[in-house]
């Protein structure tokens, strides 16, 4: 079995889990996040604890087990504290501001770059050159994270760009004559 389905779910204190036919609801303070449940996984609520255990023994039902449980971890760690990603932009005049759901970017184009976040992502500058970002389902922050950091990715030669802030980059020599 899985070493990472072999670990129960602890469910803290403020969060409900509803486990129904083929759906996982969780819902707690940071909101509510539902999955459909795998046919090769069993989930089971016992004293506030989530248990994954395989269908079958084949490999897929143990793999998709831990993946499981960890995907209901995320769910119950991101309703209950959330997930957050901070961004730093590096260069001269590169700023970002945020007003409600949109960011606006100054990243070096002729024009601002405007993002619009999606429901349940929420998007803050506390200086003009960070960027954070927080949700309670990590897949999303990530992945607007990663958005965010496509529209000028770091440039291996000066480093201007933006970038996760506890990203290294690696800077290249110039070429020599």
């Amino acid at each position: 079995m899985s070493r990472v389905g072999k670990m129960p779910v602890a469910i803290p204190q403020g969060v409900d889990v509803a486990i129904k036919d083929d759906q996982i609801n969780v819902k707690g303070t940071g909101g509510s996040l539902s999955l459909t449940q795998h046919a090769l996984v069993k989930v089971v609520n016992k004293d506030g604890k989530l248990s994954f255990t395989p269908a079958d023994e084949s490999r897929e039902a143990n793999a998709m087990s831990g993946t499981l449980r960890q995907l209901v971890n995320n769910m119950v760690v991101g309703v209950s504290k959330g997930f957050e990603k901070k961004l730093s932009l590096v260069g001269v005049g590169y700023k970002a501001s945020a007003s409600g759901t949109k960011l606006n970017l100054q990243v070096g184009y002729s024009h601002p770059v405007n993002v619009e976040m999606p429901a349940g992502i929420t998007v803050a500058t506390p200086t003009p050159t960070e960027v954070v970002i927080k949700g309670a389902d990590r897949q999303r922050v990530g992945q607007i994270a990663a958005e965010i950091r496509a529209i000028r990715p770091p440039e291996p030669y000066k480093g201007k760009g933006i970038r996760y802030s506890d990203e290294k980059i690696t800077i290249k020599e110039t070429k020599k004559k």
